[in-house]
């Protein structure tokens, strides 16, 4: 089982979702929930479809952190 990082944006009316080690991949829902979903069957997709295609299925090597900043 491989875990890839997902990034999450909200826009002012709807939410998005990427996957930054795999190119193309994209997703855009009316809430987090919707494109949660979408974002994980997109993954499940995509790598089905570069497999089936005998493409390499990229590692994933990007991780993700939060930085807390206070307000001056």
């Amino acid at each position: 089982m491989s875990e890839y990082a997902v990034i999450y944006e909200q826009g002012p009316t709807s939410w998005g979702a990427y996957c930054p080690d795999l190119p193309g991949l994209g997703v855009v829902g009316d809430t987090h929930a919707e494109v949660e979903r979408l974002i994980r069957e997109g993954l499940e997709i995509h790598i089905e479809s570069l497999r089936e295609h005998s493409e390499p299925v990229p590692e994933p090597t990007s991780t993700v952190g939060v930085i807390a900043i206070t307000a001056a």
